[in-house]
């Protein structure tokens, strides 16, 4: 009986020195599109059960472009979201109660591609021609200043509705002319089209506005700081571990999302390095913005497209969970 009671105690004993597991605290992340090679960060993260141990419980949802992601996560319809940063300034405008709080694309990643046997040899030529997109992409929202800063009327083109995986089907059959998609995606074109493919990034046009960008809701960043800041580190720290082998980070994507090519991922990977990359990512942190260049994006937003309310740029963003010891290597 006395070693049964003794046994009985050590157990008891065990159990008071054993570390108390607390459940991790839901939060939900809704993306700007299906999940590809920008993703896979956040996939890696989550697979290695980083997000887990920072008391994270992360539930991940596939978007239908930037615009459904802002206003989702505008109106507490998700916690946190990845969203075109322009599109994000729109949409705040409206009443969208959001914080972007790391940028992912420090270099916008649109593009316009066409084949050069249709007769376009630039976007001077877009005019009377039809453009190939989804209707919440942000290339479709931000037109009006691509437009303009080429010298067109935004009303010369006509959109067609295509989805994503379908684009690059719209351009070969010609019932587009043109077709907007992420610079992530330039390597299956020029497979594709050759020396026929036509490719005009907006970056290189006057348009270099911030892209994809960590969105959290206002009242939950209010209300949850601390999980926020959390989701952020281990999101920075993902991102960067990305960035120096991405091979696990493949893995990961490809074990939660099934139907992707390998080396086409790594593609896109390599290129997506590149707009992760600027002065203010690789001297102040991996995904900070500089404040200037947000003004800037407001401003032409602002002028070229219009914002409902206006409001001050300086309250779109914060640094202030970035880790400023990692940062994006200078090349």
């Amino acid at each position: 009986m006395k070693k049964l009671l003794s046994a009985a105690g050590a157990t008891a004993l065990l159990m008071a020195s054993a570390p108390v597991a607390f459940a991790a605290d839901a939060m939900s992340l809704m993306l700007n599109w299906t999940p590809t090679a920008d993703h896979a960060p956040i996939y890696f993260a989550k697979a290695k059960g980083w997000y887990t141990e920072a008391g994270i419980d992360l539930s991940i949802e596939a978007g239908k472009g930037s615009a459904v992601s802002a206003q989702r996560v505008g109106t507490g319809g998700s916690d946190l979201g990845i969203s075109d940063l322009p599109t994000t300034i729109q949409a705040k405008g409206k009443g969208a109660d959001v914080k972007a709080v790391m940028v992912i694309y420090a270099n916008s990643p649109q593009g316009f591609y066409w084949l050069k046997s249709s007769g376009i040899n630039g976007p001077k030529d877009f005019a009377g021609r039809k453009i190939g997109n989804p209707p919440g992409d942000a290339a479709r929202l931000m037109w009006p200043a691509f437009a303009k800063k080429v010298g067109l009327d935004p009303a010369s083109v006509s959109f067609v509705n295509v989805s994503p995986q379908a684009k690059v089907a719209a351009l070969k059959s010609k019932s587009v002319d043109i077709i907007s998609d992420f610079y992530n995606e330039h390597d299956l074109k020029a497979r594709e089209f050759g020396a026929d493919l036509g490719f005009q990034p907006w970056r290189d046009a006057g348009v270099n506005v911030y892209g994809n960008s960590l969105i959290v809701n206002g009242p939950y960043l209010a209300k949850n700081p601390g999980q926020v800041k959390k989701f952020v580190a281990v999101t920075q720290r993902a991102y960067d571990a990305c960035v120096k082998s991405f091979e696990p980070c493949l893995q990961a994507l490809q074990a939660s999302v099934s139907g992707l090519t390998p080396d086409n991922q790594r593609d896109q990977w390599n290129r997506i390095k590149q707009l992760m990359r600027d002065d203010t990512t690789t001297k102040v942190a991996l995904g900070a913005f500089d404040g200037a260049r947000v003004k800037a994006d407001y401003e032409l937003v602002s002028s070229l497209i219009g914002i409902d309310k206006a409001y001050d740029p300086a309250t779109l963003f914060t640094n202030e969970f970035l880790d400023k010891g990692v940062r994006m290597a200078p090349n």
